[in-house]
C-alpha cells in the first residue's frame, strides 16, 4: 500500500528538511486504510489565522501549553436530552432513593439514572467480596448508611442498558478511578475539589480513593470538622468531596480537607489546570455570559471553553437580570467528552455546595396528579415547554411529553391552546421542579403510580409472564402487580398456563398495596372479586357482628387463620370453624378457600382479631326472617359522614348507625353548590335533613336536594312503575346524557327517558351542553311501555308547571346552604379569617386602602380582613381615579370564604345611600356580578342590591352566551319582598327570562310588522346614542338607525366634531328610510328596490333629504365607490381601530367603509405607538383617497394629506428587513417599497453601519429616486433636514466629477476578488482597489484578504485614479496613502512585497544564477512578454507588479535553492499546485499574446501612452521572437498541466485529470480525501459512488480500492447500518474474500474488536478452504494476546484445509507466534516441522531469519551448524554457508568468522569433486 501521504494529499509539497515546520498531530480523520495511523502534515497557509467564526475544525494539538482544548458554542441551547447520554460521560447528580444495592440518582433534565453496589469503588467492592466469602455480615456498611437523599455526586456514565420495554437505563458509577480518569499525579494541584471515597479508617485519619495512580491522598484526622467529628462515621466506601490542601512529592502523596465552607468557597481556576479533558462536574467556576438566548445562555468559562445553562438551570428570579458581558458563579453540570459539550447550572443550591438538596417539593408530594387549568407560557421547541399550574407554580413538559408516542409534533398548535390539563410525573430535585405530561393518553390512566392504587380497588391488567411463584400482571407501563398462585382462582390450578396465555386481558381486585416498595398482589378469586360484602381494609373496619370475605392463609391444629385486604388477618378458633365439631382442620379446609367470616372480637390498638365461620350461617337464617331496615322510603333522617369519595358519602344513618350513600349530585338542587358542600363537609360530621330515596338488598341511597325533599313530603311520586300515569308531573334529576336524549332518575328507583325533541322548546346539536349530571328537573310523562316497564318524560318549560314560589324557594336554600358551607369553613379556620369573612354580608360596606391598580381592576387591603385578597375588576372601578394608599369605601358583592376572597365595588351609585323599596314595584336591574347558579344585581339607582338565580326556571336551558346572565347586562325585575330574612335583608326579587318585553324574531317582525319601504318618512324616539350611530324607537315598536354620516349635511360637518353627539336620548325625531339590515346578522342591506320592506330600517335626518318635493333617489355602494377619485378629500367618520393590522376603519356612508395604515395615519415618529389615541370613534376627518376601486372591493385612504409618494419628499417607513449586501428593505406608505443603501444611512459613516436598527422600527426617509417600483431612500439628515444639518465627514458623492485624484475618502467594502478590493464609494459609485494596492504583505490568495476584509467593513481609501468613460475609480489602501495601518495584521506573519530596486536587484540576481539549459530558456523566454506587458501597462514606479506573477519568480528560485532574505518559515515552500492554481487559462493567454486595443484601454495617463508608444516600435525579429516565446509558454504550461507529480487543490483540477484517466482508483481516493479535509463527509460519498460507476469492469483491484475506501469512511463517519449497507454492496461486486479481510482489517485497526472477531468467525466457516482467512483470524487472536485461541484456530484450520496444505499453514502460525505470540511457542512450532520435513530449505530459511530477529547469538549459531549438516544438495548447502558466513561478519568476531571458514573447508573436502564443481 503507497504512503498515507501519497493516497491523501493534504496541499501541500513533500517535506524538505532544510524547512522548518510546525507539525499539526491530526485527528483520525481521513487516511481511509489506515484508520489509527495519525500523520504528520504540513500546516496549511493561513492555519495559524486566529479565525474566531470558524467553529468548524478544532484542533487538538495535545502538545499545546496546558493542553487546552477550545471547544465550540453549540448553536441552540437545548436541555440535555437521554439520546445525548454517552458512556463515559461526566454528570452531577442527587441522591434520590437509597435501597439496600441500588441507588436512584436524580440526574439534570429530569433524567434519572442507578448506582449499583458494585459501582461504588474498589476497596468497597473488594469488602463485599470479602464479607460474602466469610458469611459475616456485620462490619459490612449497608448503601442507606453510605448515601442520604438529597446529596449531591459526581458520577459518571459507566453503561447505558436497554430495559425490556426498548427504553434506555442509565447505568452510573462513582468509582474516583472513572470519575477522575483524566487526572494524572502530576496534574493535581492545590485548591483543586476532587470526589473520593473512603480507601480505608487509620489510626490518624482516613485514606481517600481518588482514582488518581501512583497517588496516596489522605485525609488528617484534624481536618475532619463537626460535621464529621467522629472519625468512626466514615466508613469504607463512603462518599466525599474534599478539598486538596497540600500536594507532596510531586503529587504522590495529598492531603485533603473537607470543611464544607472552604470547598463552597473553592472555584476552578486556570492555574489548576483544568482542560476539557480533566474538568470535573460539581466544579465551581467564574463565567461570562457571551450570548443571551430565550432558550439559554451561553457562557465562557477558564478563559476559553464554551459552555451553556439551559433555561431550566437558570435562577427563575434573576432571569431578567442575565445580560451579555455578565460574570456569574457556575456550577458545572455535565461533561460530554466526544461533542466537548458543557453544561453549567446558575442554581443558586448548585452553586453553593455542601448544600443538601430537597428531594420532594415544598408543596407536597404531588406527582401522580393531574392538574387542569395550566398555562403554558414558554415554549422551547428543541427542549419542552414550561407550564404555569394554578397555584403558579411551575412544571416543565419534555417534548417528547407534548405528543402522544406516535403522533407528528405540532408545537405551535399545542402553544396555543389557552389552557392544559397534565398530569404531573416526577420531581426532579436537580431543578426544583415538576416534570408533567400533556398527553391525553398519561392523563387518562386510572392511575399512575402505585400510591393511586388502593386495597379493594378493581383493576384491569395484562397478563406478562407466569412463574412458579404467581402470575405478574401490568396494569401500565410502570405499575405491575403479581397474582401469588393460590390467588389465580378459586381452587389451586396445578396447570395455570392453560387458563392464562401472555398477552391476555384479565380484571382482578387488588389484595394489598406497598407504594414505598413497590409491591402490589392482587387476586383472581371470583368470590373476592365479586363479594358485595363490606371490605376490611384496616383492623378499624372490622367491627364486631360485620361479617366479610376471606381467604385462609394457614390452618393449624388450632383453627385457621383467614386474611383479608391490606394486612388485617384474624384467627377462626377450633369452636367456631362450623356447627359441628371438627377435629382434623386440614381435612376440611384447604389454603386458599375463600369463606365468609363474621368478626367476634376485634382490637385494632393490638391488630389482634377472632373470627366465626360458624356464627355467618347462624346469622344468615335469622336475617332472612327479619326485615333488614326498620324505615321506609320519604322517611326524614340524621346522619354522620363515614368516609369520603369523590363519587359521593358514605354515612351511618343516626342512631342505629345502618350504612347509606349519600351521592354528591344529591347534596343540592344548585349542581355548583354540590361540589361546595363535598369540599366542606368532613368525616365525623352530622348532615341533617336528609330523606332516602331508594333503598335496595346492597344499599339505601338518600339526598339532600331541598326540591326532591319536598315532592317525597308531599307525596308527588310514584313509588312503582303501575303507579305512573300519562301526563302525570314528577320531580327528579338527570341521570345519564346520551347522544339521543337524558335518563331521568326518581325516587324508587324509576328511570325515564326524555329523548332530544322533547328536552327544550329550542333546537339543540349536542344534548350535553342543555343540561348537567345531576341537575333537578320537572317531568312531564308522556309515553308508557308496559311490557318492558320504560316510559318517556317531556322537559320543556312550555310544557311543565312549576309550584307558585318555586324560584324563590330555591333561591333561598341556595344561598342558605352557601352560607352554611361558610360556617363550616369558619369553624374549622384556626386563623379566624374565614370567621370574618363568613360575617360579612352582599351589600355591606368597607372601608379599604387601595393596594394596586392594573388595566385588568384593583386590589385592596383592610385592616380588618388581614390575609384575605380584596378586588374590584375594571367595571366596578370605572370612572374613578385610584392611587394607591389612596382611602375608599366600597360595598360587598360577593365573599368567597373557600378561597378567602371577596369582590367589591366602588361605584357610587352602588356606595351611595340606599334607597327604600316598595312591594310589587319593578325596576330596570343590572347584572354586577356572575358566581356559577348566583348572580348579583343592582336595581336601578336605589343603590339596593339583590340576589337572583341565573337559571330562572328549574328546566331552563341556555345554549348561547348571548343567553348567558353577563356583567352589564339588564333586567326588568319586580320586588316580591323589601327586606328578606332568610337572604340576611337582601330584597327578594322575580324575574323572567324573555318576558313579554322580549325582541321579536325575525320571522315575526316580518309578519306581525309591515315593515318600512324607501323613501318613507317615519316619527321616532332617540333610544340610544352611540359615537357610529344612533337607534331610534319608531311609532309601531320597532327599531331604526341613523348612521353617522346621516345625522348633518357634509358641508356643515366641522371637522374634529362628533355628529352624533348633537342628538340627546328621549327627543322625537323625523327620519326618513334609506335602506335597511338584516335582524339576525345586522349585516347592511344596499338600497335597492324601492318596494322592499326592511326589518331594521336604516334612517337619514339630514334636512334636505327629508323634504318630499326633491328628487329622493338612491345611490348603490357600486356607484358610490365609482363616484371617488384618487386624490380627492372626502369627509369621512372613525368607526374602528383594528389593533392587530394597526389600521383605523372609517365611513364615509352607510354602505361603504375604507381602511387607513398605519404609516398613512401618523406624521409624527410620537404617535407611532399609540396611533389609537389620535382619533376617536365618530370623529369626524377629511381624507384624501389613495384607491378606490370595486373589483377587488379596495377603498383606502389617507389622513396625512398626502396620497403618493414623489420624488425629493419625504415619508415615514417601517424596517422589514436587513441585507448587507443590499442595505435596509422598507415598506413604504400606499403600498410602495424602497431601499437604502449602506452608504445613505448617515452623513458620518459608521464601523457598523447596520448595528443601530432592526426589524420593525419605524424611521423618517428621503425619497432620492423610483427604479423600476422600487424606492431608493436615505436616512442622511443633510438630506432630511438641509437646513438644519452641518456638512458631515463623509458627503454624498453623487457623481465621479466629485471625485479628484490623491483625493482621501471613506467606502464601505463590497466584495473581495481576485481583481481586488471593490468598495462602495456612495450609492451608485464602487471603486477598486487592486491585489498590490491593497496590502503591503504579499498574498497568493484573495481569499486571504476577504477573511479580513468582510462586507461592510468601513476602510479608509485615496484616490489613483478616475476613468469617466468607463466609470472606474482606482483606489489604494496602502498605509503610505491612507496614513492608517494595513488591513492585514502583523500577526500573519506574510513576507513583505518586494519593491522598486529591491525587486530589481532580486530579478537579476535570480537571472544570473541560473544556468539556461533549454527548459530554462522557455521559462525565461516566457518572462520577456509579461515584464514588456507591464511596462506597457504603465506603472508609475516599478513596484506596480502584479503579486502572482513575483511569486512565480519566487517559486523559480525556491525549486534551486531557498533564499532565507525573502522567505519566512511560515511562507516557506509553497507547491507547485499553487503555482498552477493561480494561473488562469483566459488571464494566461491574453497575457502571452498582448493585443492593440488592450494596450490602448490599459494606458491611463500621458506618460503611460509615451511609454507604451516607444514600446510599439520593434523590429519584425523582434515580434516575431515574441511569438515564439508566447508559443513556448503555452507549451510549458501545458506540460505543467500534464505533469502527474501536480496534486490537485480543487474540485475542478480533479475533475479535470479523471477525465483523462477515469480508472486511477488513487485520484479518486485523493478526491475523496480533498472532500474528508474539509469535513464534507456526503461529497466523499458521492465521489466513491461516482468512482464505482465510472472505473471499468475489469479493473477489479482498482474497484477494490474504492470499496476499502468507502467501507473505512462509513466506518469513521457512517453508522453501524450505513457500513453494514456497503459491506453487503462490496461483497455483490468485488470477490468476498478481499472484501472480508480488509473489513476485518478496519475492525481491527478502529479498535472494534467485538466486530472484528465477528467477521473473523463467518470468514473461516465461509472461506474454510482459503488459508489466507485462517492466516488471518490468527494474527488477530495473537494481536489481541489470545495464544491459546489462536492454538486452537490451527487445530480447527489443520481439519479444514487438505493435508498437503498442513506444513504451510503450521509454519505459518509458527511465524506468527514469532511476530506477536510466544517466541518458545514459534521455535518449538518450526522445530517438530523441520523434524518432519528437514528438506524443506525455504522453510529453514524463514526459520534462520525469525531467530536471526528475535534469537539469542548461541541459539542461531545452534541453527546454522544443524542446515549445513543437513542432506540436501550442494548449492542448497553453499547457499547456507554464505548466510553463515554474512552473519558472523556481522555479529560475531574474527575468530568465529575463522571457524565458519574452517566449516567451509571441511565440507568442501568432505565433498570432495562435486562440491568443487
Amino acid at each position: 500500500m503507497a504512503s498515507a501521504e501519497e493516497d491523501f494529499p493534504r496541499g501541500g509539497t513533500t517535506k524538505k528538511p532544510t524547512e522548518s515546520k510546525i507539525e499539526v498531530e491530526r485527528t483520525q480523520v481521513d487516511n481511509l486504510f489506515q484508520p489509527n495511523e495519525q500523520t504528520e502534515t504540513k500546516k496549511r497557509r493561513g492555519a495559524t489565522k486566529d479565525d474566531g467564526k470558524k467553529f468548524k475544525k478544532q484542533k487538538t494539538d495535545g502538545k499545546t501549553e496546558g493542553g487546552l482544548t477550545l471547544n465550540a458554542a453549540a448553536k441552540c441551547v437545548e436541555i440535555l436530552h437521554i439520546k445525548n447520554v454517552k458512556e463515559g460521560m461526566l454528570i452531577l447528580g442527587c441522591v434520590k432513593e437509597v435501597t439496600d444495592f441500588e441507588v436512584t440518582v436524580s440526574l439534570p433534565c429530569g433524567l434519572q439514572g442507578y448506582l449499583s453496589i458494585r459501582n461504588i469503588c474498589d476497596s468497597y467492592t473488594k469488602l463485599l467480596s470479602e464479607q460474602l466469602e466469610s458469611a459475616d455480615t456485620e462490619e459490612i456498611c449497608s448503601l442507606p448508611h453510605l448515601f442520604s437523599p438529597g446529596m449531591v455526586i459526581r458520577c459518571v456514565v459507566a453503561k447505558l442498558d436497554i430495559t425490556k420495554g426498548g427504553s434506555l437505563s442509565i447505568q452510573l458509577s462513582v468509582n474516583p478511578k472513572l470519575v477522575n480518569k483524566s487526572l494524572t499525579s502530576s496534574s493535581l494541584k492545590a485548591g483543586m475539589v476532587l470526589s473520593g471515597c473512603v480507601e480505608s479508617v487509620e489510626d490518624h485519619g482516613c485514606i481517600i480513593d481518588i482514582g488518581v495512580s501512583g497517588t496516596k491522598a489522605f485525609l488528617p484526622k484534624a481536618v475532619i470538622t463537626a460535621r464529621q467529628s467522629k472519625l468512626e462515621e466514615l466508613k469504607v466506601g463512603q462518599y466525599v468531596t474534599s478539598l486538596i490542601n497540600e500536594v507532596k512529592n510531586s503529587g504522590r502523596v495529598v492531603y485533603l480537607s473537607v470543611n464544607p465552607s472552604t470547598i463552597a468557597q473553592a472555584c476552578a481556576e486556570t492555574k489548576h489546570g483544568w482542560n476539557l479533558t480533566n474538568l470535573l462536574p460539581g466544579l465551581l467556576v467564574k463565567a461570562t455570559i457571551k450570548k443571551v438566548t430565550k432558550h439559554g445562555l451561553l457562557l465562557d468559562f477558564l478563559s476559553s471553553f464554551s459552555s451553556q445553562v439551559d433555561f431550566l438551570h437558570m435562577e427563575p428570579d434573576q432571569t431578567s437580570s442575565y445580560t451579555e458581558r455578565l460574570e456569574v458563579r457556575a456550577c458545572v453540570l455535565y461533561v460530554e467528552p466526544s461533542a466537548r459539550l458543557v453544561g453549567l447550572s446558575l442554581r443558586s443550591y448548585l452553586v453553593q455546595p455542601g448544600t443538601v438538596i430537597d428531594t420532594t417539593s415544598a408543596g407536597g408530594d404531588r406527582v401522580g396528579e393531574v392538574v387542569k387549568e395550566c398555562k403554558m407560557y414558554a415554549m422551547h421547541h428543541m427542549s419542552g415547554a414550561m407550564l404555569e399550574l394554578p397555584d403558579k407554580s411551575l412544571a416543565f413538559v419534555h417534548r417528547n411529553h407534548l405528543k402522544e408516542p406516535n403522533e407528528p409534533a405540532n408545537v405551535n398548535r399545542v402553544f396555543a391552546t389557552p389552557e392544559h390539563t397534565c398530569r404531573i410525573m416526577d420531581f426532579s430535585p436537580m431543578e426544583q421542579l415538576y416534570f408533567a405530561s400533556v398527553r391525553k393518553s398519561m392523563i387518562e390512566k386510572p392511575f399512575y403510580r402505585y400510591h393511586d392504587l388502593q386495597a379493594g380497588q378493581f383493576v384491569e391488567g395484562t397478563v406478562s409472564v407466569l412463574l412458579s411463584q404467581g402470575m405478574v400482571v401490568h396494569l401500565s407501563d410502570h405499575i405491575k402487580g403479581l397474582v401469588p398462585r393460590t390467588h389465580l382462582s378459586d381452587i389451586v390450578l396445578k396447570n395455570p398456563e392453560k387458563k392464562y396465555i401472555e398477552g391476555m386481558k384479565i380484571r382482578c381486585r387488588v389484595l394489598s398495596v406497598d407504594a414505598e416498595n413497590k409491591k402490589l398482589y392482587l387476586t383472581r378469586k371470583k368470590a373476592l372479586v365479586e363479594s358485595s360484602l363490606p371490605l376490611f381494609l384496616s383492623y378499624t373496619d372490622a367491627r364486631p357482628g360485620r361479617v366479610s370475605h376471606g381467604y385462609i392463609v394457614c390452618i393449624k391444629d388450632f383453627g385457621c387463620i383467614v386474611r383479608f385486604y391490606n394486612t388485617v388477618r384474624g384467627l377462626v378458633p377450633l369452636n367456631e370453624l362450623s356447627s359441628e365439631p371438627i377435629i382434623s382442620p386440614e381435612e376440611v379446609f384447604y389454603v386458599g378457600q375463600v369463606l365468609k367470616a363474621k368478626v367476634l372480637q376485634c382490637n385494632p390498638e393490638k391488630e389482634k382479631m377472632v373470627l366465626s365461620f360458624k356464627a355467618v350461617t347462624a346469622g344468615e337464617a335469622e336475617e332472612s326472617g327479619k326485615p333488614q331496615v326498620d324505615f321506609e322510603v320519604g322517611k326524614k333522617l340524621e346522619a354522620k359522614v363515614v368516609k369520603k369519595a369523590v363519587s359521593g358519602l358514605e354515612v351511618a344513618i343516626l342512631p342505629d348507625e345502618i350504612r347509606a350513600v349519600l351521592p354528591t349530585m344529591h347534596l343540592s338542587d344548585h349542581v355548583s353548590n354540590c361540589s361546595l358542600l363535598w369540599e366542606s363537609l368532613q368525616e365525623g360530621d352530622v348532615i341533617s335533613k336528609l330523606i332516602c330515596f331508594n333503598k335496595s338488598k346492597q344499599n339505601i341511597t338518600l339526598t339532600k336536594k331541598p326540591t326532591v325533599r319536598w315532592s317525597l313530603e308531599e307525596g308527588l311520586v310514584a313509588k312503582d312503575f303501575s303507579e305512573i300515569t300519562v301526563g302525570m308531573q314528577l320531580i327528579g334529576w338527570i341521570k345519564n346524557i346520551m347522544s339521543y336524549g337524558v335518563f331521568v332518575e326518581f325516587p324508587y328507583g324509576l328511570v325515564g327517558l326524555a329523548p332530544k325533541s322533547a328536552m327544550t322548546d329550542k333546537f339543540i346539536n349536542d344534548t350535553t351542553t342543555a343540561f348537567q349530571l345531576g341537575q333537578t328537573v320537572f317531568a312531564k310523562v308522556t309515553n308508557l311501555d308496559e311490557e318492558k316497564q320504560r316510559f318517556l318524560v317531556n322537559l320543556k318549560i312550555s310544557e311543565v308547571i312549576s309550584p307558585e314560589g318555586d324560584a324563590q324557594t330555591r333561591l333561598i336554600n341556595g344561598l342558605q346552604e352557601r352560607r352554611a358551607v361558610n360556617e363550616m369553613l369558619a369553624v374549622r379556620d384556626s386563623s379566624g379569617l374565614r370567621q370574618q369573612l363568613a360575617a360579612l354580608s352582599v351589600g355591606q360596606k368597607l372601608k379599604l386602602t387601595v393596594d394596586s391598580v392594573k388595566d385588568s381592576g384593583a386590589t385592596f387591603k383592610s385592616d380588618d380582613l388581614v390575609g384575605a385578597s380584596v378586588l374590584a375588576d375594571k367595571y366596578h372601578i370605572m370612572g374613578v381615579n385610584l392611587t394607591a394608599g389612596q382611602k375608599v369605601t366600597a360595598v360587598i358583592l360577593h365573599v368567597d370564604t373557600l378561597s378567602t376572597c371577596v369582590h367589591v365595588s366602588i361605584l357610587s351609585k352602588l356606595v351611595a345611600k340606599k334607597k327604600s323599596l316598595t312591594e310589587g314595584s319593578k325596576y330596570s336591574a343590572m347584572v354586577q356580578y356572575i358566581d356559577k347558579d348566583f348572580a348579583i344585581i343592582s336595581l336601578d339607582d336605589t343603590a339596593q342590591l339583590a340576589a337572583i338565580q341565573t337559571r330562572s326556571h328549574l328546566n331552563e336551558v341556555i345554549l348561547s352566551e348571548s343567553e348567558k346572565l353577563r356583567g352589564g347586562k339588564t333586567l326588568e325585575v319586580e320586588v316580591v319582598e323589601p327586606s328578606c330574612e332568610e337572604l340576611q335583608g337582601l330584597p327578594l326579587v322575580s324575574w323572567e327570562r324573555g318576558a313579554p318585553r322580549r325582541q321579536r324574531t325575525t320571522s315575526e317582525n316580518l309578519t306581525n310588522s309591515r315593515g318600512h319601504r324607501f323613501g318613507e318618512i317615519l316619527q321616532g324616539k332617540v333610544r340610544t346614542v352611540k359615537p357610529t350611530c344612533i337607534q331610534v324607537t319608531l311609532e309601531d315598536g320597532s327599531t331604526g338607525s341613523v348612521h353617522v354620516s346621516e345625522v348633518a349635511e357634509a358641508a356643515e360637518v366641522q371637522l374634529g366634531s362628533f355628529p352624533t353627539s348633537s342628538v340627546k336620548v328621549g327627543s322625537m325625531v323625523t327620519a326618513r328610510v334609506i335602506g335597511g339590515r338584516e335582524a339576525s346578522s345586522h349585516r347592511f342591506l344596499p338600497f335597492s328596490h324601492p318596494k322592499f320592506t326592511y326589518t331594521i330600517p336604516e334612517l337619514t335626518l339630514i334636512q334636505s333629504k327629508l323634504d318630499k318635493s326633491g328628487d329622493f333617489k338612491q345611490v348603490a355602494a357600486k356607484d358610490r365607490m365609482k363616484s371617488y377619485k384618487v386624490g380627492e378629500d372626502v369627509t369621512c367618520f372613525v368607526s374602528k381601530f383594528n389593533s392587530d393590522r394597526k389600521s383605523l376603519e372609517i365611513t364615509t356612508d352607510p354602505g361603504v367603509t375604507g381602511t387607513v395604515e398605519l404609516l398613512a395615519m401618523i406624521s409624527d415618529l410620537k404617535d407611532a405607538s399609540h396611533p389609537e389615541k389620535l382619533y376617536k370613534l365618530g370623529q369626524a376627518v377629511r381624507a384624501k383617497v389613495v384607491d378606490a376601486s370595486i373589483k377587488p372591493h379596495r377603498f383606502v385612504l389617507s389622513l396625512t394629506g398626502v396620497h403618493k409618494l414623489e420624488k425629493g419628499g419625504t415619508t415615514l417607513g417601517i424596517v422589514t428587513n436587513i441585507q448587507p449586501q443590499v442595505g435596509l428593505q422598507v415598506k413604504l406608505p400606499f403600498g410602495g417599497v424602497g431601499a437604502v443603501s449602506v452608504a445613505d444611512l448617515a452623513d458620518a459613516y459608521r464601523p457598523n453601519p447596520f448595528e443601530m436598527y432592526n426589524k420593525d422600527q419605524l424611521l423618517r426617509f428621503y425619497l432620492l429616486d423610483n427604479e423600476k417600483g422600487k424606492w431608493q431612500l436615505s436616512l442622511r439628515p443633510s438630506r432630511l433636514n438641509p437646513l438644519q444639518t452641518k456638512p458631515g465627514k463623509d458627503p454624498e458623492v453623487l457623481s465621479l466629477d466629485k471625485l479628484e485624484v490623491g483625493q482621501i475618502i471613506r467606502g464601505y467594502v463590497k466584495s473581495v476578488g481576485e481583481q481586488g478590493v471593490f468598495i462602495r464609494l456612495s450609492r451608485t459609485i464602487t471603486g477598486r482597489a487592486q491585489l498590490q494596492q491593497s496590502t503591503k504583505y504579499f498574498v497568493n490568495n484573495h481569499k486571504v484578504l476577504s477573511e479580513h476584509l468582510p462586507p461592510n467593513m468601513l476602510l479608509t481609501t485615496k484616490i489613483l485614479s478616475i476613468d469617466k468613460e468607463e466609470e472606474f475609480v482606482n483606489l489604494s489602501l496602502l498605509p503610505e496613502d491612507t496614513r492608517k495601518p494595513d488591513v492585514l495584521p502583523e500577526s500573519l506573519g506574510l513576507p513583505l512585497r518586494l519593491i522598486g530596486e529591491e525587486k530589481k536587484k532580486h530579478d537579476m540576481k535570480k537571472n544570473k544564477k541560473r544556468t539556461l539549459s533549454e527548459g530554462d530558456q522557455k521559462r525565461a523566454e516566457s518572462e520577456i512578454p509579461k515584464k514588456k506587458k507591464k511596462e506597457r501597462k504603465g506603472a508609475k514606479n516599478d513596484g506596480n507588479d502584479s503579486g502572482v506573477e513575483v511569486y512565480f519568480r519566487e517559486e523559480e528560485e525556491h525549486e534551486e535553492k531557498p533564499d532565507p532574505a525573502t522567505v519566512t518559515s511560515s511562507s516557506a515552500g509553497p507547491s507547485r499546485l499553487q503555482v498552477s492554481a493561480g494561473f488562469s487559462w483566459d488571464v494566461g493567454l491574453s497575457s502571452l499574446k498582448p493585443s492593440p486595443a488592450a494596450q490602448e484601454g490599459d494606458s491611463s495617463d500621458g506618460e503611460d501612452l509615451d511609454k507604451s508608444t516607444k514600446a510599439q516600435k520593434k523590429s519584425r525579429y523582434e515580434l516575431e521572437q515574441e511569438k515564439k516565446a508566447a508559443e513556448k509558454a503555452l507549451v510549458q504550461r501545458e506540460a505543467e498541466l500534464m505533469d502527474p507529480s501536480l496534486q490537485p487543490q480543487d474540485a475542478a483540477a480533479f475533475e479535470r485529470l479523471l477525465l483523462a484517466s477515469p480508472n486511477s482508483s488513487l485520484l479518486w481516493l485523493q478526491y475523496m480525501a480533498h472532500h474528508l479535509q474539509a469535513t464534507q463527509i456526503e461529497q466523499a460519498r458521492a465521489v466513491a459512488e461516482r468512482a464505482l460507476k465510472t472505473i471499468s469492469f475489469r479493473e477489479e483491484q482498482e474497484k477494490l480500492n474504492v470499496w476499502v475506501a468507502l467501507l473505512n469512511l462509513e466506518n469513521m463517519y457512517g453508522t453501524e447500518e450505513s457500513l453494514k449497507k456497503v459491506f453487503e454492496r462490496a461483497l455483490q461486486f468485488c470477490e468476498p474474500m478481499p472484501v472480508y479481510q480488509q473489513l476485518a482489517d478496519i475492525y481491527a485497526k478502529s479498535n472494534k474488536i467485538k466486530e472484528a472477531e465477528g467477521l473473523y468467525k463467518t470468514m473461516v466457516k465461509r472461506f474454510r478452504q482459503n488459508k489466507a482467512a485462517w492466516f488471518g483470524y490468527g494474527t488477530f487472536l495473537l494481536q489481541q494476546g489470545q495464544s491459546d485461541d489462536a492454538t486452537a484456530l490451527l487445530q480447527r484450520a489443520l481439519k479444514s484445509l487438505p493435508a498437503k496444505e498442513s506444513v504451510d499453514v503450521i509454519a505459518k502460525f509458527a511465524q506468527l507466534e514469532f511476530r506477536y505470540g510466544d517466541v518458545e511457542k514459534g521455535r518449538n512450532m518450526f522445530d517438530k516441522v523441520l523434524t518432519s520435513y528437514p528438506k524443506r530449505t525455504d522453510l529453514w530459511s524463514v526459520f534462520i531469519d525469525l531467530m536471526v530477529k528475535h534469537g539469542s547469538q548461541k541459539e542461531v549459531r545452534a541453527l546454522f551448524d544443524r542446515v549445513i549438516h543437513l542432506s540436501v544438495s550442494v548449492k542448497k548447502i553453499k547457499f547456507f554457508f554464505k548466510r553463515y558466513l554474512e552473519y558472523e561478519k556481522k555479529h560475531g568476531t574474527p575468530q568465529s568468522i575463522q571457524a565458519v571458514k574452517e566449516k567451509a573447508m571441511e565440507f568442501v573436502e568432505a565433498k570432495g569433486t562435486e562440491a568443487a564443481n
